[in-house]
């Protein structure tokens, strides 16, 4: 799998937006989806993690 570049990552973080209706049950999974990809965007690890993020797979 190749990595996405900063562009494709935030291209593909403005879609999900798009698609929140504002119902939280309803954006959850968009959410969690946005939360991982920022994530990978700021090069973001758990605190005192030496290896990659298990719970969100960032």
């Amino acid at each position: 799998m190749t990595e996405l570049t900063k562009e494709q990552l935030e291209a593909k973080i403005k879609k999900l937006e798009a698609k929140l209706t504002g119902d939280m049950f309803q954006d959850m999974d968009i959410k969690d989806e946005i939360h991982n990809l920022q994530m990978k965007l700021n090069g973001v690890k758990p605190m005192d993690s030496h290896i990659d993020c298990i719970g969100c797979g960032s």
